[in-house]
């Protein structure tokens, strides 16, 4: 599975807000190929939100499962990305993901 942890400085409740509200993006434009979200579940407990989903490219999916911890200081993302893990060099994924959880955060 690949982590992410990104630190913050703002309140929890907004974070958790914020995962909420744009959680779809953090995984739509990743790289060059557009993907779509079917059957998607999240679920709070506490600060931490489990998730899962099928990832779509084209006519292919992969189920993508993981959860995003909310915490004072930081942010961590931590998603098992089946297959699509191997579409880009493992450098730019996680990149990517690292700035999409920024991206949150602003």
């Amino acid at each position: 599975s690949m982590r992410v942890t990104v630190s913050h400085n703002r309140r929890k409740e907004e974070i958790m807000r914020s995962v909420d509200r744009s959680f779809d993006d953090l995984f739509k434009g990743f790289g060059p190929v557009p993907i779509q979200i079917a059957n998607e579940s999240r679920k709070w407990m506490g600060s931490r939100m489990d998730f899962s989903f099928d990832a779509k490219v084209g006519i292919v999916g992969t189920p993508i499962k993981g959860f995003v911890d909310v915490t004072d200081k930081d942010v961590t993302l931590d998603a098992d990305l089946g297959w699509l893990e191997r579409l880009f060099p493992a450098g730019q994924t996680k990149a990517a993901l690292e700035g999409r959880v920024k991206g949150l955060l602003t």
